[in-house]
């Protein structure tokens, strides 16, 4: 791959895809609102523009062999034209067991030379906690809900091998941490890396679909978040080598992450 497209660069996951591909000597692209305000390396050719807006996606897409595409909305509204603009060759960042509105953008990819990149949850998304974190209590529901959450630099490490290797053209590649760990351990550890105690308190399944609905969520995804979550109880998510055997390194730990991060939950700015 000579140039490739990259549509979320400036994201948590972007950057580090932006700094791989860079190094693996792929001339990098990037959509982006506000140019002045991306902070990309110099050497990255921004494109300014809306991914809602299917023209400006056609001007970045406009001579780039492949794309990295992240799509940042809980619907799928509006990917069926914006896709319609991307090159043929695509790797898109899916979900664990790629369902919901992820399911649907895959199948409209499913007449290119696609790589579905399926990630379990984001360990970055539990920043979501920071504020929490420094009042030293964080409510969430089911404490003890297993999660195999995965570091973004797993996640664009994958990313960035399957942009520049024809071979993963038609496959899917299902991502998770290296362990499955409860929600009120990953308090624990965040707990010991700022060196602070931290009480959790369970949020009841309304308290927790209201505030899923606030962070814009439908009704029916804020239902099935809560519902998921209730099983992961009894069923931890499950945990796969993926990571290990692409990248030939075993994937990185949620205390590694919350190392990493440290700065952000003490409301210090961390690209990541």
């Amino acid at each position: 791959m000579s140039t490739v497209l990259v549509i979320g660069a400036t994201g948590r996951t972007g950057r580090h895809i932006v700094t791989g591909l860079l190094a693996a000597g792929v001339t990098v692209r990037a959509l982006v609102r506000t140019p002045d305000l991306a902070n990309l390396p110099a050497d990255v050719e921004l494109v300014a523009g809306d991914l809602q807006d299917p023209a400006a996606v056609r001007r970045a897409a406009a001579g780039a062999d492949a794309a990295f595409l992240l799509w940042p909305w809980f619907s799928s509204e509006g990917a069926a034209a914006v896709v319609a603009e991307l090159p043929r060759r695509v790797v898109y960042l899916s979900t664990l067991g790629g369902g919901g509105f992820w399911g649907e953008i895959e199948e409209l990819l499913k007449d290119r030379d696609w790589t579905f990149v399926r990630p379990s949850g984001f360990a970055v998304n539990t920043l979501s906690w920071a504020e929490q974190i420094r009042t030293g209590v964080v409510r969430i529901p089911y404490p003890k809900a297993a999660r195999s959450l995965i570091h973004e630099r797993d996640i664009a490490a994958v990313a960035v091998l399957t942009l520049v290797g024809d071979h993963h053209i038609g496959k899917s590649y299902e991502l998770t941490g290296p362990e499955a760990i409860t929600q009120e351990d990953q308090v624990a550890t965040i707990a010991e890396v700022v060196g602070r105690p931290i009480r959790v308190e369970e949020l009841t399944d309304d308290e927790a679909r209201q505030e899923m609905l606030a962070q814009g969520a439908d009704a029916l995804l804020a239902d099935s978040a809560v519902t998921y979550w209730s099983s992961l109880v009894i069923t931890p998510e499950p945990v796969t080598t993926t990571v290990a055997t692409l990248t030939g390194r075993p994937a990185l730990t949620f205390a590694t992450w919350a190392r990493d991060h440290a700065a952000d939950f003490e409301g210090v700015q961390n690209n990541g």
